[in-house]
């Protein structure tokens, strides 16, 4: 019998949570972030704003995927291989919790 019903492996990620107010202080950045923001605009693991009038998403990540929208809220993952993603706010409350250091 195959089994369909997995349960996700307890691993430590890093998250920044994208809100308008740590957009503008990039003293709180994470150095991931902030090297995904100097990488080429294109590349993959790039992190692209997006001007401030833009009501739709705030700023974008380039997966191999393709380019993936970041609304203001979301948390900027950096996964277990380096990897970004955003994570909608639900979501990842749901999925996530504080990882004791």
């Amino acid at each position: 019998m195959m089994n369909y019903q997995f349960r996700k492996k307890p691993v430590v990620i890093e998250a920044f949570h994208y809100t308008p107010d740590n957009a503008q202080n990039r003293g709180v950045w994470p150095n991931w972030l902030l090297e995904a923001m100097s990488a080429p605009a294109g590349d993959v693991g790039s992190f692209v704003t997006v001007l401030a009038g833009t009501k739709e998403f705030a700023a974008a990540i380039v997966t191999l995927e393709g380019p993936l929208q970041v609304s203001w809220g979301d948390w900027i993952i950096r996964g277990v291989k380096g990897e970004l993603y955003p994570c909608k706010p639900d979501i990842f409350s749901e999925t996530y919790e504080v990882a004791a250091s």
